[in-house]
């Protein structure tokens, strides 16, 4: 396992990757990042901690949506089986990935 230095909100985390999942890390690390920023430029949200819950609930909303429709094309039987192995990588990507970032900034009480 490597492990790689990712930047989040201008935040420097190292984190574990698989070998051969850096390009998949470095994407989700990338979405993670959009969306957080995204929050903090709304100007509505300023603790990080919270940022993170709202990208994090954002993103799971996401990939649940993303979920029912992979349902419903294979519930058709018309959803080609990759479709389905798609989800369940992104789930067991970005699951651990959402509770890593509420461990890590759970004890982070700094404002913007």
């Amino acid at each position: 396992m490597k492990q790689l230095e990712v930047q989040i909100m201008g935040q420097s985390y190292l984190l574990g990757c698989p070998d051969g999942g850096e390009a998949k890390l470095h994407q989700a690390v990338q979405r993670v990042d959009v969306a957080m920023c995204k929050i903090r430029d709304g100007g509505k949200v300023r603790a990080r901690d919270r940022i993170a819950v709202l990208a994090a609930l954002n993103l799971a909303f996401d990939v649940a949506n993303l979920s029912n429709a992979q349902s419903e094309l294979s519930s058709d039987n018309s959803a080609p089986e990759s479709l389905t192995l798609d989800r369940v990588n992104h789930e067991a990507v970005l699951a651990p990935l959402i509770a890593r970032l509420d461990k890590l900034l759970a004890n982070d009480g700094r404002l913007f």
